[in-house]
């Protein structure tokens, strides 16, 4: 079992609606989705976001794409208008759940680092 960097493993995309921070976490394939599920919990991200997201993290499952979808409330300083923030906008929430480390099998890693070597 390793630690591992969500960045290592799957691709996110972020952006924003009024005051909310809406982010997409993207598997490569079904067994790593499984994982997501069982580990990147609604709770995880928003202790992951302690003083960014004020309100709460919904989280979606969309199994037909591999991927999991959060809502953070109150995550923007209050929208686009209002925020002080210099992205006011969230694009920056995507990069920075990639930080976010779980455990994986070392198996699965292997599997992944040979897909992306085309072997």
């Amino acid at each position: 079992m390793s630690k591992v960097k969500l960045r290592d493993i799957a691709q996110c995309r972020s952006g924003d609606k009024g005051n909310a921070s809406d982010l997409s976490l993207f598997a490569p394939n079904e067994e790593v989705y499984e994982i997501l599920k069982q580990q990147v919990t609604a709770e995880k991200v928003k202790k992951h976001f302690t003083g960014l997201v004020k309100g709460e993290v919904y989280r979606y499952e969309v199994p037909n794409v591999f991927a999991l979808k959060f809502l953070c409330k109150e995550a923007l300083g209050g929208g686009a208008p209002s925020s002080l923030r210099l992205d006011n906008l969230g694009k920056c929430f995507g990069s920075n759940l990639l930080r976010m480390e779980i455990e994986v099998e070392d198996e699965v890693l292997i599997i992944i680092d040979e897909a992306r070597q085309g072997i």
